[in-house]
């Protein structure tokens, strides 16, 4: 058997999440909500990198940018967080989940994840 290269840890930080669309927050479907209010309305958008934690392991960090008329709440995260892992595999979710006005963007529109880490 053949053993695979070795991967950098930096490759390793670029590749989480493996798909992003299946880590965000903003797209989950309409239909599913957490306390009575649609994530849909509370989440203009989000990105999600990788964060190494405490015991040296990559798991996924949340930027999410707030729809006017909503705060930042610790509630809020933790509604976001099992809202995520109730929709996808609950070792996806985001361990920490960080509130910002706005996410770093390029002159296209593109999230520039780089900056986020």
């Amino acid at each position: 058997s053949v053993s695979p290269p070795p991967v950098s840890s930096a490759r390793m930080r670029s590749r989480v999440p493996a798909s992003p669309r299946r880590f965000s927050i903003a797209s989950m479907p309409p239909s599913s909500t957490q306390s009575g209010s649609s994530v849909r309305s509370v989440v203009l958008e989000a990105a999600v990198v990788g964060k190494e934690d405490s015991d040296g392991l990559i798991k996924p960090k949340a930027f999410v940018v707030l729809r006017d008329g909503f705060q930042a709440a610790e509630l809020l995260a933790e509604e976001l967080k099992a809202h995520v892992k109730s929709t996808i595999a609950p070792y996806q979710y985001p361990r920490w989940i960080e509130f910002d006005d706005s996410l770093p963007k390029t002159a296209t529109g593109k999230i520039q994840r780089y900056k986020l880490r």
